[in-house]
């Protein structure tokens, strides 16, 4: 297999990854994306628990709507940009439904290996959420 291919089968992953089981919620999917030792942030590790980080956003924002902005991928590598919209309309971070209209942006690099996430590393603006369902002052 060529690296192009390759390289786009990566991003392609990553593109089921965001299509598919966050914004759609089939975290049953995640077992074919996920390896079985993925490690991501902070210390999650597996598709179980990668499934938890979802299922807490999507129970907290329950409209939840992830936008790719930008897809680079290299190597063995995927980077995204990415932002999300939704309501605070469940609990979330300890604070009770706020119905606040939220944004989130992060940048987040994949580790791809045989075909699965292997690794995540997440810079998230989780200050800005936080704000704005009213868990911190601005």
């Amino acid at each position: 297999m060529s690296t192009t291919h390759v390289i786009e089968n990566n991003k392609l992953l990553i593109r089921r990854l965001y299509e598919n089981c966050i914004n759609r919620g089939n975290l049953a999917l995640l077992t074919e994306l996920i390896a079985d030792d993925f490690v991501g942030s902070p210390g999650a590790q597996g598709a179980a628990e990668f499934a938890k980080g979802i299922a807490t956003i999507r129970y907290g924002f329950p409209d939840v709507q992830f936008e790719v902005e930008d897809l680079i991928a290299e190597g063995d590598r995927v980077a995204v940009r990415w932002s999300f919209r939704g309501t605070h309309g469940g609990p979330f971070a300890g604070r009770a439904a706020s119905h606040a209209q939220v944004t989130q942006t992060a940048n987040v690099i994949f580790q791809i290996r045989d075909g699965k996430i292997a690794r995540a590393w997440v810079q998230v603006d989780r200050l800005g959420l936080l704000q704005q369902i009213g868990a911190l002052a601005a």
